[in-house]
């Protein structure tokens, strides 16, 4: 585990953020992202055998560690990262119904209540010249007064180019929506990529991450399917397809196993093919 690591430690402090366009990030030797698209297996259809076989609570949460604790609010759960003062990652899932908007964005960000050690806060962000960029975004909380204003709790913030969270990030964000209402429900669990030689800002030294990722699993048809991405943390104007890659890539990537409540087999199959035609990609413009 510890030579996965370094290996994956080298990979972001070489790597540039022009990937998309040119060179791919290797991981333990392998192209991991070639052009944006994943190393493991690629194709134009969803494995066979890839059907729903059970109703699974909490198939959203990562796997976690006997000390981690899940701090859970109404609309997402996340794992807090105390030395890099943001969420290792944000967890939740979304329904059709819910992409319907009842309460108005609130803007009234605040230190999250249920972080013990104490979140980030205003003065981590101000005048740092980056946004407050949401992890689980305002737009999947607005079923509820509740749930949009826990979506601006500090520990679903973390540091983002302007040009990132307004842009692609936001363009990201808007497609998973559109998958929700598509396939009834999805699951997402997104974030930072945390590693050690990351810049910081602010008193709490909140470390501002190179690289975001989001993983999004389809558990609700026939033919379940999931999809990763991990995006520079800069502007793009290139289609989203360059970033997506397979869950699995994104768990080498982040070191985070990812729905580890499905069975074995099919998480494997899942989590290892990646089928971009399988996924409509209309919002997916600039």
């Amino acid at each position: 585990m510890k030579n996965s690591m370094l290996t994956i430690l080298i990979a972001l402090a070489t790597f540039t953020l022009t990937f998309a366009q040119s060179e791919p990030i290797t991981i333990n030797g392998k192209k991991a992202l070639p052009n944006g698209r994943s190393f493991p297996t690629i194709g134009n259809r969803i494995p066979q055998n890839n059907n729903k076989t059970t109703t699974i609570t909490h198939l959203e949460i990562p796997k976690t560690l006997p000390n981690d604790i899940i701090i859970r609010h109404a609309g997402y759960s996340l794992l807090y990262d105390e030395h890099h003062e943001q969420a290792k990652w944000v967890a939740y899932e979304l329904t059709s119904a819910e992409t319907h908007k009842v309460a108005k964005r609130t803007n009234k960000f605040l230190p999250d209540p249920l972080v013990k050690t104490n979140s980030a806060n205003d003065s981590d962000y101000a005048g740092s010249g980056y946004d407050r960029g949401h992890l689980a975004p305002a737009g999947d909380m607005g079923w509820s007064s509740v749930t949009m204003a826990e979506s601006f709790y500090y520990s679903n913030m973390s540091p983002q180019v302007p040009a990132f969270n307004r842009g692609i990030w936001k363009r990201l964000e808007e497609l998973v929506r559109t998958w929700t209402i598509e396939y009834n429900a999805v699951y997402v669990v997104t974030g930072p990529v945390l590693t050690k030689d990351l810049s910081a800002i602010g008193p709490d030294e909140v470390s501002v991450p190179k690289y975001f990722y989001k993983v999004i699993l389809d558990y609700t048809g026939q033919d379940i399917k999931g999809i990763g991405f991990i995006l520079p943390n800069a502007g793009s104007g290139n289609p989203l397809q360059n970033y997506a890659v397979t869950i699995d890539s994104v768990e080498k990537f982040t070191g985070i196993d990812f729905f580890p409540a499905l069975p074995d087999l099919q998480e494997e199959q899942i989590e290892n093919s990646l089928c971009i035609p399988c996924w409509s990609w209309s919002r997916a413009t600039k």
